[in-house]
């Protein structure tokens, strides 16, 4: 598959899905008191953080995520497969390269697993929103 055969609205509610599952994974409800505390965070950290560039640039780097993660499903697979190269990219590249980060920079493991299971699901939610359209 080359640029040209890319769905740029796939990408983009690809890109934004992954807005989605944050929200949630990364929401009181879930994992935010052992992100804050193993990331070091703290709600004022948060508050005085600059949230036009935090969120204006993570979607820009999501959608180059969602695009490129475009070039590797292509229109031949079925939604399972889709899905399931979603799943082994966040798994084997994202997860296993943000590991070796973590082990070097001696972050905790919590951080790392709590880090890694989004992105293992971003990348397999994004994968079925690409594989399904048509």
């Amino acid at each position: 598959m080359n640029l040209a055969e890319v769905d740029f609205f796939a990408a983009f509610i690809a890109a934004l899905s992954s807005f989605t599952v944050g929200w949630i994974w990364y929401s009181p409800w879930l994992f935010r008191r052992v992100w804050m505390e193993s990331s070091g965070l703290t709600e004022l950290d948060l508050k005085s953080s600059k949230a036009r560039w935090i969120f204006g640039g993570s979607f820009f780097l999501v959608q180059i995520i969602a695009i490129v993660l475009s070039l590797f499903i292509t229109p031949d697979m079925s939604i399972g497969q889709s899905s399931f190269a979603g799943f082994i990219i966040g798994l084997c590249w994202v997860s296993t390269s943000c590991g070796v980060s973590y082990i070097f920079e001696q972050r905790p493991l919590k951080l790392f697993l709590v880090n890694s299971g989004f992105y293992i699901l971003q990348y397999t939610l994004m994968g079925l929103i690409i594989g399904i359209w048509p």
